[in-house]
């Protein structure tokens, strides 16, 4: 992220400014606020077609505290070529973390939330650009992030380098206008304030301490032009997207008015902004205050036995290995209970909720353990919550996926009927839990979580957790009444950790670890037909004997090299017998690594095998064209190895790159040509002289050569790779059992076996062909 503030920018920026109607910096009379004006900016990312989430381009920008007015800029553009055709661009919004989009329509894993992000398209027709802005009044301050991309992939195999991809451009910029100096409302301090006109808007803030329970925000004293007739509107708190939890009070014709928020986010500031209904010349006057309820945790036993349990813990191999293991539950005014003292609890009347240290252990990146001190084991009671502290405000973890399981011990419930209820949420936990509540604080809908004697064990997966303090709330529920739970407790095992993808995306999928400008997330890359947020959508996923056909025709396919390597041996071609030994064996071991099902066997490491198989096939074509060429046999092998050297370089430096074939290919065809035409020059004839090698040989050769390019290049898809690329192995296969040349008539086939056995032979085969010379 680049902030501007060079002076060499700054003339650009105001006119983008003026442009975007946004002023640097203003203030009116005294009293009113001053605010200024930001611009922020990333660099522009060329967008792909989606097929799993590593496709879609992230951006990550920072909103700055009190800003009342947020502008993104949002520019698109494409190439000039005949490939770049009409398209849409989806672009993504979402608070806290990267959204979580799903534009395959796939499903997702058993028991995960999905919250739908806020989208919107762009399209890119005739014209070659195309910008829209987004607004967004009262902001939340902290992470937003943009995902965008293009529509679904056609799933067909391009050659790089055969055919030129239509770049599409995409680039978003960010505008700012926050306040300087906000008031800020002090808890039970009444603040005196005036809306001069409806246009201008009064904001201010206040700051919500740890354990809040309830804030009874009230207006009161409302005058306006003298009289009591107010009109007023009151919006407590920010915009979040996907989605956004803003209470709005409006104030008409009566004096005084108040609205109660049950779990406000705890440590944070509260924007409030209010606005004057009336007249455009009404001055509206009014009083504001805010009062807290506190829900402090209950009283413990000495913290030294909490440290003591701690240091116990922290001695087991579990946490050892140099790893770095936080306790939460200690932060900010947080009193503690002691080890054995969740049981022990004394005067329940003084406090509302029981809490739970808890260790969090970083493993890896975006993975994350959460370990309960004296657990995993925890009591829950029935007359006030349970709460647990998960730290996810690093920054970083927002790009994992966040697991909750819950197991109930049924031998500790002593009443059957009754129901452990459970609530995830961020900012602030939900401190009353009942049958008729749904999770929700303040400007938060949590996740609930449920487990009873009927069902023991509950799952909760949250993709992409926003970057917060996170908190589990736990209370045993009877179903007529908390009066038949007094005095009841239950025992439930609590797993929680952070992984960058659930289930490490399955037996048909890989985790990626991705990356945006030092901000790490992951996502699943499917296979073998598999599809879903953790590859776990089998609508389309291929059969296990699907698989094994698919495996057995890549590898199978490559046997075809047997006959071409036999009439090599049989016309003493050792050299071209032995790269095509080795391009059927690297061809084959290397398609049984690369499948994507469960049929595969790697007898070495992959990309090893990828780029044997890779610089076997681009060898076999040279040394089948310089066989042809019928060159002297010095400068045929020097061609030989200084070709493949070369071969050997350009594809450590671009593997996939069209010209690594072509290059080679071309070459050793212009020296075949130069050499017929030599050869034909000479005897002058048409070289090969015979017809019958043109007939039944070189045109057969030639045309099952073209075939195979072309299936190669054009024909091959995701879907129909088994077939497409066995048919590829059989027909460049057969192709060079076609043009292979004959060997030379004054050398018998295999005649250098027989000299091989018989010295004395050699010599008077010499003083023949010698003496018929003569």
């Amino acid at each position: 992220m680049v902030r501007a503030a060079a002076p060499a920018l700054g003339l650009l920026l105001l006119r983008l400014l003026q442009l975007l109607s946004l002023p640097a910096a203003r203030s009116g009379p005294p009293g009113d606020l001053l605010y200024i004006s930001e611009y922020f900016s990333q660099s522009a990312q060329k967008l792909s077609f989606y097929s799993w989430y590593g496709n879609a381009k992230l951006f990550r920008f920072q909103v700055p505290e009190d800003t009342i007015l947020l502008r993104w800029l949002l520019q698109a553009s494409k190439g000039k070529g005949p490939e770049c055709t009409s398209t849409e661009i989806t672009i993504h919004f979402s608070y806290g973390a990267p959204p979580v989009i799903n534009p395959l329509g796939t499903q997702f894993p058993s028991n995960t939330t999905v919250r739908p992000s806020y989208n919107l398209t762009m399209t890119l027709s005739v014209t070659l650009q195309n910008s829209t802005f987004v607004n967004i009044t009262t902001p939340a301050a902290g992470d937003w992030f943009i995902a965008a991309h293009l529509p679904q992939a056609a799933g067909k195999i391009e050659v790089k380098g055969f055919s030129t991809p239509c770049a599409y451009i995409f680039q978003p910029d960010m505008f700012v206008l926050r306040f300087v100096d906000v008031p800020v409302l002090q808890p039970d301090t009444p603040l005196q304030q005036t809306i001069a006109s409806p246009a201008r808007p009064l904001h201010v803030k206040i700051f919500i301490p740890e354990y809040t329970a309830t804030m009874q925000f009230t207006l009161r004293s409302c005058v306006v032009n003298s009289t009591k007739a107010c009109a007023i509107r009151v919006v407590l708190g920010s915009i979040m997207l996907p989605q956004s939890f803003q209470k709005t009070l409006s104030c008409k014709g009566t004096a005084d008015c108040s609205l109660v928020l049950h779990s406000p986010p705890w440590e944070k500031w509260l924007q409030i902004m209010a606005e004057n209904l009336g007249t455009a010349n009404a001055s509206v006057s009014f009083e504001m205050i805010a009062s807290f309820t506190a829900c402090k945790p209950g009283s413990t036993n000495s913290f030294l036995n909490f440290y003591s349990s701690l240091n116990q813990n922290q001695s087991t191999p579990a946490l050892g290995g140099g790893r770095n293991a936080s306790t939460l539950g200690m932060l900010g005014n947080t009193t503690l209970p002691a080890v054995g003292a969740g049981n022990n609890v004394s005067n329940p009347g003084t406090f509302c909720l029981q809490s739970q240290p808890v260790i969090r252990e970083d493993l890896d990146i975006a993975s994350v353990r959460f370990r309960v001190i004296n657990g995993p084991s925890i009591p829950v009671h029935s007359e006030f919550p349970t709460l647990l502290l998960l730290n996810l405000n690093t920054g970083m973890d927002s790009g994992g996926t966040l697991v909750v399981n819950l197991l109930l011990n049924e031998t500790s419930l002593s009443i059957g009927n009754a129901s452990v209820f459970a609530c995830v949420s961020a900012a602030s936990p939900v401190l009353t839990l009942n049958t008729t509540r749904n999770c929700s604080t303040a400007f938060f809908q949590g996740y609930p979580l449920k487990v009873n004697a009927s069902s023991t064990e509950a799952t909760l997966i949250i993709p992409y957790p926003e970057t917060d303090n996170w908190f589990l709330s736990l209370q045993l529920i009877c179903p007529w009444g908390q009066g038949e739970c007094n005095k009841v407790k239950a025992k439930v095992t609590v797993s929680i950790y952070l992984t960058p993808c659930f289930d490490d995306c399955g037996t048909y999928g890989q985790c990626g670890l991705l990356r945006r400008h030092g901000y790490l997330y992951a996502g699943c890359s499917c296979k073998a037909g598999w599809g879903g947020w953790s590859c776990t959508d089998n609508t389309k996923a291929q059969s296990v004997g699907s698989q094994n056909l698919a495996t057995l025709l890549l590898t199978l396919s490559n046997l075809m090299f047997l006959p071409a390597i036999a009439i090599a041996l049989y016309h003493y071609y050792l050299v071209e017998a032995s790269v095509y030994t080795y391009t059927m064996f690297f061809s084959t071991f290397y398609h049984a690594c690369d499948q994507p099902g469960v049929a595969v066997m790697c007898i070495m490491d992959y990309d090893t095998l990828q780029y044997c198989d890779f610089l076997g096939s681009v060898v076999a074509i040279w040394v089948t064209i310089l066989c042809m060429a019928r060159v002297k046999k010095i400068l045929k092998y020097v061609l030989f190895v200084l070709g493949t050297l070369l071969i050997a370089m350009s594809l450590q430096l671009d593997r996939r790159g069209i010209w690594n074939m072509m290059g080679p290919c071309l070459f050793a065809l212009i020296i075949m040509i130069m050499a017929w035409v030599y050869h034909g020059v000479k005897r002058r004839h048409c070289y090969p002289t015979s017809w019958k090698r043109w007939v039944f040989y070189l045109i057969p050769g030639i045309t099952l050569a073209f075939v195979a390019i072309s299936v190669y290049a054009f024909m091959e898809t995701n879907d129909n790779y088994y077939y497409t690329h066995s048919i590829w192995h059989i027909l460049v296969a057969s192709s060079v059992a076609f043009l292979l040349p004959p060997h030379d008539k004054h050398k018998k086939p295999w005649a250098w076996s027989q000299k091989l056995i018989c010295r004395y032979q050699i010599c008077k085969n010499d003083r023949e062909e010698l003496y018929v010379v003569t």
